[in-house]
């Protein structure tokens, strides 16, 4: 037997601060011998031995999450005691009371870092920070209403970092012209309606409304902070944009963007360009992609909606992804509901799913990974999807997983190779766990490399049509362990590898059976081994269980009725009432039945 191990290392995104000690490729260990100014990209090591004989195969996934620290002024809501001065908004004109501000007609401009508190109307002015001082500044809105026709109304030219406050029970509301005015045609910047080219942070029991008529919503050119505040944006680009990074500890958040609703893009250095979502409600309306960051997206907690391209019912010509990483996506906990014109769940390189409960529908594929794919655990519910997981490797060792799909429930790609007959080296589907159901219009189970079943429960509703088969494996599908039950078409009905350490069976019946046809299969002594009705037409039925034996033999009914818990078509704790006895089969040799065909079906690669 040739035994390949494979150890992907599909981040390696090291801050100077930060050091790694992997102390064994089964049991990752993280110190951080400094304090951490932020969150940080971390490592995912992905190990998998796969093994194409009877041993058992095994796998492990660690992704270390990123690890945001917050400071005590990004956590803390500045008392109004503790004021430098007080700035109040009338119309066309401002007042000031204290010191390190300036004013030039409805231009307020803070020069000194220290607590600012602003209220009142601005018909069409700005507030501009701009200091050469080390500490912070905090604007505190105490019930702001600022117009700027002609750029952003709030501009952070200039500071160390910048807190904005929203004091608890005001209503604070910014909004920008269509067209901005720049000093000269080299500048473009400010272009959001609350623009900040350094650190900045917004927190407080307060609520802020952002109308963006020029471009983006809420801007840093650095790291962008949410702790807290019940936040509206509105823009004709993108709605929230840390260009360094993002991290959302709570908060209300509702974005409506005619581009990205929440978007980290720094690619000019690998340890920047993520976002961390740890807590907060959100509800996200994208023409593009709801929630992108160029290098990690991690998510943590929270409750996020995210509604992409329009949703699934439309197709994107461009990105419209729900979710979407360019190095690598990570979701440990959190409520997700996602419905995407594109893929609802993407990486181009590596998803890791340790938790959380998804919901989602996509006109793509609902979750897509160009490399690697590991779910851990989890409820992931994809109710609408072209195909269901996707990626060169997909590892799935636990999680409740629901599947309905218009063409592959779970296809391992074949890179390269393209529509090749032979199995694509390096790219294999492993099962150690979990439940899975999968309902596909193309291949059920599609791997375009090799698969390996050790565990888990597994029920696959495939194809009607005869291009097509509920299993579809170009190498070899070795079961050692779990329960699967495959149902579908018989044009392209394939049996588990002789190699496999499980009994397994193919059924082929001599007609196609109606949606709902219950079937039935037992032991001589009447131990049942399978109480099925299959959600859609069929003519196959491939079981591998634990319960099948060698020398045993074997009936096959179609019909008749049945009692006890039924879930996902199948019957457990009941009494079978039989129905017409059909056939028998004795278990001679590790399958029973041969495949009608292999290799390629309809669909896509």
């Amino acid at each position: 037997m040739k035994k390949i191990t494979t150890t992907v290392i599909a981040l390696l995104l090291l801050l100077s601060l930060l050091t790694f000690v992997l102390v064994s490729c089964s049991d990752e260990t993280v110190e951080s011998t400094d304090a951490l100014s932020g969150a940080q990209p971390t490592a995912l090591v992905v190990e998998a031995t796969n093994t194409t004989g009877s041993t058992a195969q095994t796998s492990t996934a660690t992704a270390v999450p990123l690890t945001v620290a917050y400071d005590e002024d990004d956590l803390t809501v500045s008392q109004e005691g503790a004021v430098m001065a007080t700035i109040t908004l009338a119309g066309d004109s401002v007042s000031v009371e204290g010191e390190g501000v300036s004013v030039n007609g409805t231009i307020v401009t803070i020069t000194t870092a220290g607590t600012y508190s602003i209220n009142g109307v601005l018909n069409n002015g700005q507030l501009v920070v701009d200091t050469q001082d080390k500490e912070t500044v905090t604007l505190i809105l105490n019930g702001v209403d600022i117009t700027y026709a002609t750029s952003a109304p709030i501009y952070v030219s200039n500071a160390e970092k910048t807190v904005i406050t929203l004091a608890d029970g005001t209503e604070n509301v910014v909004t920008d012209g269509t067209s901005y005015v720049f000093p000269d045609a080299e500048t473009d910047e400010p272009n959001a309606a609350i623009f900040s080219k350094d650190d900045l942070t917004i927190n407080g029991d307060g609520s802020l409304m952002v109308n963006a008529n020029y471009n983006n919503g809420i801007a840093s050119k650095d790291d962008l902070k949410i702790t807290a505040g019940n936040i509206t944006v509105y823009a004709v680009n993108d709605g929230i944009k840390g260009r360094d990074s993002i991290a959302i500890l709570d908060g209300v958040i509702i974005v409506t963007a005619g581009d990205d609703g929440l978007q980290s893009n720094n690619d000019e250095d690998a340890e920047k360009g993520y976002i961390a979502i740890e807590g907060g409600l959100f509800t996200i309306t994208a023409g593009a992609d709801g929630i992108q960051a160029e290098t990690v997206l991690d998510i943590s907690g929270g409750d996020i909606t995210v509604t992409s391209g329009g949703g699934s019912a439309n197709t994107a010509t461009d990105s419209a992804k729900g979710l979407k990483a360019g190095v690598h996506l990570s979701v440990s906990g959190g409520t997700i509901a996602i419905d995407a014109a594109d893929d609802a769940i993407h990486s181009n390189s590596s998803i890791t799913i340790s938790g959380g409960d998804m919901v989602v529908a996509s006109a793509d594929d609902a979750v897509h990974s160009e490399d690697t794919l590991v779910i851990d655990e989890g409820t992931l519910t994809i109710t609408r999807s072209y195909e269901g997981l996707e990626s060169d490797i997909i590892i799935l060792n636990g999680g409740t997983i629901h599947i309905v799909s218009s063409d592959d429930g779970i296809n391992v790609t074949s890179g390269d190779i393209g529509r090749s007959e032979s199995a694509a080296a390096g790219k294999y589907l492993e099962i150690n766990g979990g439940y899975i159901v999968v309902d596909a219009g193309g291949d059920g189970l599609d791997s375009n490399g090799s698969g390996t079943m050790n565990g888990g429960f597994v029920i696959v509703s495939g194809p009607t049509d005869s291009r097509n088969g509920s299993i579809d494996v170009n190498g070899v599908l070795v079961i050692n362990g779990g329960f699967l039950v495959a149902t579908g078409s018989a044009g392209m009905a394939q049996n588990a590898s002789t190699a496999s350490t499980q009994y397994t069976v193919l059924e082929t019946l001599s007609s196609v059976q109606a949606a709902g046809t219950l079937i039935h299969i037992e032991s001589e002594s009447g131990h049942e081994i399978l109480t099925l009705t299959p959600a859609k037409a069929y003519q196959t039925i491939v079981i591998s269980s634990p319960d099948l034996e060698n020398g045993g033999t074997y009936n096959v009914s179609l019909g008749g009725n049945a009692t006890g818990t039924e879930t996902d078509g199948l019957y457990a704790d009941g009494v079978y009432t039989l129905g017409s006895q059909l056939s028998s089969f004795t278990i001679s040799s590790i399958i029973t039945g041969e495949s009608t065909s292999g290799g390629r079906g309809g669909g896509r690669p």
